[in-house]
């Protein structure tokens, strides 16, 4: 069940860059180590869904279902547009303390959360990427799916909060210049704004 092949393809796709790396990234780099981890708690959550309704089949009704996927889909890009403008606006400075109050912390999460939980790629990828790992021979399908979905949550948190501690360790180059925290928020605006349409154009 928890195959090196599994191990591995696992940790390939939470690698590749997508919204909830761009916005740990951007997070870390912006407000600090705390709020990074916060941020890929709230990615990570926002995972759950996804898998549930691949457990539960729901995934299925959503693969033949047209409209289903439209309006989760365009939510999404909605939503992937709202941060890209709200990025592009901010005017505040970088954080230097890397603290984060009870209410910022939440809000990163509920922010991250509602990335993942409205793009439905994820719903049809668990679909297709979940059952290849299951031994029919082991029987109780439902727990490996179960099990093999929390390793996958697992991995995502670990390497979401590498890339957040990453980015905060490059933070110190650029923490006193205007300029270059002007461009990576240009920078990070775009990419959520491409992300968005990338989105938008692509099919199930």
């Amino acid at each position: 069940m928890i195959s090196p092949e599994f191990l591995v393809t696992s940790l390939i796709v939470v690698l590749i860059p997508g919204t909830g790396v761009l916005y740990t990234v951007s997070t870390g780099l912006v407000q600090g180590r705390a709020a990074s981890v916060y941020a890929a708690l709230g990615c990570t959550a926002g995972i759950v869904p996804h898998l549930l309704a691949t457990v539960l089949g729901l995934a299925a009704v959503m693969h033949t279902s047209a409209l289903a996927f439209q309006v989760l889909k365009y939510a999404g890009v909605a939503y992937l547009l709202y941060v890209a403008v709200a990025t592009w606006r901010d005017r505040s400075a970088f954080s230097v303390d890397g603290s984060v109050s009870r209410a910022s912390a939440m809000g990163l999460v509920v922010k991250a959360f509602l990335l993942n939980i409205l793009n439905p790629k994820l719903t049809i990828f668990f679909l297709a990427f979940l059952p290849q790992f299951v031994d029919p021979a082991a029987g109780r399908p439902l727990l490996q799916l179960l099990v093999l979905s929390g390793v996958f949550m697992l991995m995502t948190f670990v390497v979401f909060v590498v890339y957040g501690f990453v980015a905060h360790g490059f933070r110190r180059l650029v923490i006193e210049s205007a300029r270059v925290q002007r461009w990576l928020r240009y920078g990070f605006a775009a990419a959520f704004a491409g992300l968005g349409a990338k989105l938008a154009a692509t099919d199930r």
